[in-house]
């Protein structure tokens, strides 16, 4: 008896973006600041990739027109943000379109690889970037954190099944 592979049952793209609707995941202002300019997107797609050195990786959309200035910058920010940034994480998310409107809605600071770090952002990873990859309709960023900060409060803010949910951190102990 065949039976089929996987790869010869296709998955359509509405089947596998509802599959991931249900994936939950930190959301993320990443943004970059270098001779090619400064912008930054929303994402949810990042995640550690080494420990030695200290790695990790966004994704982002090849046909964004900020895409090119990640690339010649050869830096980026990875902000990860708090329940309180959830308007902030719509203005990058392209509600507002002006560059400096959406930096206009939170307050930034230099980090040493010329970066802008969220200034209450619950942990901020600065990366020079090592390399970066074409995977179908994305790039792949990776990134070797170069310098972090860490708010010592505040709960994250993740999205879940097409929205922003909210999860204290602290949620209790098992057993007692």
């Amino acid at each position: 008896m065949d039976t089929p592979f996987a790869k010869d049952i296709p998955v359509s793209k509405t089947e596998f973006r509802n599959a991931m609707a249900r994936v939950c995941a930190p959301v993320n202002v990443i943004t970059t600041r270098g001779p090619a300019g400064r912008c930054g997107f929303t994402a949810t797609a990042m995640c550690s990739v080494t420990d030695e050195p200290p790695m990790l990786l966004v994704c982002m959309n090849s046909m964004s027109a900020q895409c090119d200035l990640f690339l010649k910058n050869g830096r980026f920010c990875v902000n990860v943000l708090s329940h309180d940034h959830r308007d902030l994480a719509g203005h990058f998310a392209g509600r507002t379109s002006d560059m400096e409107a959406r930096y206009a809605h939170a307050q930034w600071e230099d980090m040493p690889s010329g970066n802008q770090a969220l200034h209450d952002a619950m942990v901020s990873f600065d990366c020079v970037l090592a390399d970066s990859r074409r995977a179908g309709t994305h790039y792949i960023l990776i990134g070797e954190v170069v310098g972090i900060r860490v708010r010592p409060d505040g709960n994250a803010l993740l999205y879940f099944d097409r929205d922003y949910v909210h999860v204290p951190t602290r949620i209790g102990s098992f057993g007692g």
